[in-house]
């Protein structure tokens, strides 16, 4: 992290404190097509990111740009409709700004939704998958530089980045309402071209099911500041790098996004209505 950046978490914090005194719980960040869940959110507060002082703006696709506090199942949460990547040229502290002010404003949960394409044969288009582990292809660390003790330590594990506990209450809770869950190991990628056939093999064989171009320093910089992490894939595209790999488009994973992710929606909804999250 760049030197500074805690008081920069401070200047947002003390924005938001002047809307709101609202504490949310679990913290939520959606992924390209996956906002429907926001929906079922009984809004507190809507701050749009351009009211939030030195805060990075939305410009990927479907990604609305905006902070919503507000209560999910009886719950409160706080969730961000819109993330950073990358490849929008943003750096890496713009990426993981806001999982710090969400941790500053109380949530000590982190729940993550992405669209990604599906390296595994096995997973089908519109299939939900629970993110068990990640590979960083990215080229950058969100906790690079210098390190300010009071947001995390110098050398946080990432050993169990997912947490287990979480991990195996979602597994329950879709079994409980007739779902179907898949697992995998997510690679991020940096973007934004959608990957090489060879490039896709080459993931695969390192281990990944799933390659996307985010999530992961949301992830890295949750568990730097201590929260429990749960995080979903909706998979949008056939990413194999086979013989049969069909060109990509933004379109299609725009609509399939969807299909997967009415199943994570409604595994979230059941964990937090079983106070499992």
């Amino acid at each position: 992290m760049r030197a500074g950046f805690g008081s920069r978490v401070d200047q947002v914090v003390a924005a938001v404190r002047e809307i709101t005194d609202f504490a949310p719980r679990i913290a939520l960040a959606t992924g390209t097509g996956l906002g429907p869940i926001l929906k079922d959110i009984q809004v507190v507060a809507r701050i749009p990111y351009g009211d939030l002082p030195d805060f990075p703006v939305s410009t990927a696709p479907s990604h609305a740009g905006e902070l919503i506090l507000g209560r999910l199942g009886g719950h409160d949460v706080a969730a961000l409709n819109g993330r950073f990547h990358l490849y929008e040229g943003w750096q890496k502290d713009d990426i993981v700004l806001p999982i710090y002010v969400l941790r500053a404003l109380g949530a000590g949960i982190f729940v993550a939704t992405n669209a990604a394409g599906a390296l595994n044969p096995e997973l089908r288009v519109g299939t939900a998958v629970l993110i068990e582990d990640h590979l960083n292809f990215l080229g950058r660390h969100p906790l690079s530089g210098p390190n300010d003790d009071r947001l995390g330590p110098r050398f946080p594990d990432m050993s169990r980045a997912y947490d287990a506990g979480l991990r195996q209450a979602a597994v329950e809770s879709a079994e409980k309402a007739g779902l179907v869950l898949a697992r995998g190991i997510y690679a991020a990628v940096h973007g934004p071209e959608f990957e090489t056939s060879a490039e896709r093999r080459f993931l695969r064989m390192a281990g990944a099911d799933l390659v996307g171009m985010s999530t992961v320093p949301e992830v890295i910089a949750a568990n730097h500041a201590g929260m429990r992490v749960l995080a979903f894939s909706a998979v949008t595209n056939n990413a194999s790098g086979g013989a049969d790999q069909q060109p990509d488009s933004l379109e299609e994973v725009l609509e399939n996004a969807a299909i997967g992710g009415d199943t994570i929606r409604r595994v979230i909804l059941r964990m937090i209505g079983e106070a499992r999250l």
